[in-house]
């Protein structure tokens, strides 16, 4: 469901994070999803939960799109109606006793190298869990491509490092998945983390942790993980710079 109390901007030096105003707004969003998630700027990239969720833009203060995401509140069952609900059997997850934040549908333009673009948008999402009482936010952190050889290091990574904790682990839903348990030899754990989407990177340096399979979506081109960070778990001190930033 959307957030109940409409996000206000987020401005920090030469850059801002807003709600989407309008349809421009969303159409410029959609354009851009399309750019980060199918390769064209010619084929929006919309589904069916984009009606049930907030979304935001991250812009430079020119009025140039950077980036996007959208945000949709859960607590208890209604998880299983999530957009990660497609792909991951949640009912472990349904049971946290807080609202719980799912994040989508993240991206930031392909020729955008500023490192502030993501350190805003991660102050913006820190005011929604604040202020709606989350206590974990969740969402599929994706990996370019579908073929799984290409981050076997990774996935090792993942199920040596960032194994979910027992009591909430997904379990598998989807056909089409590269169960972790399976990888065999040695993994190289520096090629592993270069080959982290950085949104995935943020989150395992906050505490997070990832199911144990990745789904391959073939619509979309990419290979994914179910993504959970557990509020309570995130370190003192980047919980402080964070609500900083947040403001």
């Amino acid at each position: 469901m959307m957030l109940r109390d409409a996000p206000s901007d987020l401005t920090k030096g030469h850059l801002r994070v807003r709600p989407v105003g309008g349809a421009s707004d969303m159409a410029a969003l959609l354009a851009l999803r399309g750019v980060c998630f199918r390769g064209d700027e010619n084929a929006p990239d919309g589904d069916q939960f984009d009606d049930t969720c907030t979304h935001m833009l991250i812009e430079h203060l020119d009025g140039t799109l950077m980036g996007g995401f959208r945000l949709a509140v859960f607590t208890g069952r209604d998880v299983l109606r999530s957009y990660s609900a497609q792909f991951y059997d949640l009912e472990p997850v349904a049971q946290f006793p807080t609202p719980m934040l799912e994040l989508g549908r993240f991206c930031i333009a392909p020729d955008c190298h500023d490192a502030d673009v993501l350190r805003l948008a991660w102050g913006a999402i820190t005011r929604q869990v604040d202020g709606a009482g989350i206590g974990l936010l969740f969402g599929c952190s994706s990996f370019a491509g579908c073929d799984p050889g290409l981050y076997r290091d990774a996935f090792g990574l993942l199920r040596d490092r960032y194994g979910p904790p027992d009591i909430w682990a997904p379990r598998v839903k989807a056909a089409d998945t590269v169960p972790f348990a399976g990888l065999s030899g040695l993994v190289d754990r520096a090629a592993g983390l270069r080959a982290l989407p950085p949104l995935l990177r943020t989150y395992l340096t906050m505490g997070g942790w990832v199911s144990d399979h990745a789904v391959i979506d073939r619509a979309l081109g990419t290979q994914h993980v179910f993504t959970g960070l557990e509020i309570a778990r995130v370190p003192a001190a980047r919980a402080r710079a964070l609500r900083a930033v947040a403001g």
